[in-house]
């Protein structure tokens, strides 16, 4: 599994021009699922993520996670974080797990993160979706499964 974490003051994701989720003072999450990932890389992840310490201390240090600042997860599902570009002009997307294995890993994950004491927003597995975030610092993260 594959995230990108970014920090935000607030994120939102609408669906056909209607909000799905919004949040506010946390993480915009960006969950790919690869092919062959397991509930073990899930819960990996999610542990991973809710400990990063990312957020600033009294002293402006990068010292707090998202569990002790209390923010929130805005989870979006996004099969395009396995895109592989080396050939040619369009990714191929060889890597990413299917439609049905990737929609339950993704939703283990966002269980699991949220049995973790995080209140979480979602978007909507295999939708068009618009992620709306406002960045805070920018501070940007990409957390990969294979690289643990």
């Amino acid at each position: 599994m594959r995230i990108v974490v970014q920090r935000v003051k607030q994120a939102a994701v609408s669906v056909d021009g209607k909000e799905v989720s919004r949040i506010g003072p946390g993480v915009c999450v960006l969950v790919g699922v690869g092919a062959g990932d397991t509930e073990a890389d899930a819960d990996w992840l999610a542990d991973k993520l809710v400990h990063l310490r990312i957020f600033e201390d009294s002293d402006d240090r990068m010292n707090l996670s998202l569990l002790d600042v209390g923010g929130a997860a805005l989870l979006v599902s996004q099969f395009t974080l396995y895109g592989d570009c080396r050939k040619g002009r369009r990714p191929s997307f060889a890597g990413a797990a299917g439609a049905e294995e990737g929609r339950r890993l993704y939703s283990d994950f966002v269980e699991k993160v949220r049995a973790r004491g995080v209140e979480v927003g979602c978007g909507v597995f295999q939708a068009h979706m618009e992620v709306e975030i406002l960045n805070d610092g920018p501070v940007t993260l990409i957390v990969d499964t294979d690289k643990k």
